[in-house]
């Protein structure tokens, strides 16, 4: 039998702290430290590697505890990866009082992911932020950048909060 513990910060915390800071303000501080990584993160065991206006990386070493029931790491997660990606690629442009939300998200999988693939990268990337939507694509890629999944999203962008 294996375990994992799993702890977490606040999110109500987390989320208040980030009303008060513009998006990108308030990723680089998660990334930095300042503010603690969000509760998927920790129990997925990811964390925002890279953030700068339009784009976000997240990075995962992915284990045993992401498979699924046929051997492989859950497909769940890389879709997790990607959205996270995405959404917070779009975030990086938005003031301070405004919030976003996913209307609509589509992923490729493209190859198996197991605990031997090693480390991967979800990289997103802003195509579109207008006054109510913004659009982001996303992939995921091993060091050597070979792809194992791609996604776009859709997202409402709510201004004042």
């Amino acid at each position: 039998m294996r375990s994992l513990t799993v702890e977490w910060s606040d999110p109500a915390a987390l989320a208040a702290a980030g009303r008060s800071m513009s998006g990108l303000e308030f990723l680089r501080a998660i990334r930095d430290g300042r503010l603690p990584q969000p509760p998927i993160a920790q129990l997925l065991g990811f964390r925002l590697a890279e953030v700068e206006p339009g784009r976000a990386v997240f990075e995962i070493v992915p284990g045993e505890q992401h498979y699924n029931p046929i051997g492989v790491v859950h497909g769940g997660v890389a879709m997790t990866l990607l959205d996270s990606a995405m959404g917070c690629c779009v975030q990086t442009s938005l003031p301070s009082g405004s919030a976003y939300t996913t209307l609509e998200a589509k992923t490729n999988l493209v190859r198996a992911i197991t605990k031997d693939t090693g480390a991967l990268r979800a990289i997103g990337k802003v195509v579109h932020v207008g006054n109510r939507i913004a659009t982001a694509e996303a992939r995921l890629e091993d060091a050597g950048g070979k792809l194992y999944a791609h996604a776009s999203t859709t997202c409402i962008v709510l201004n004042g909060g």
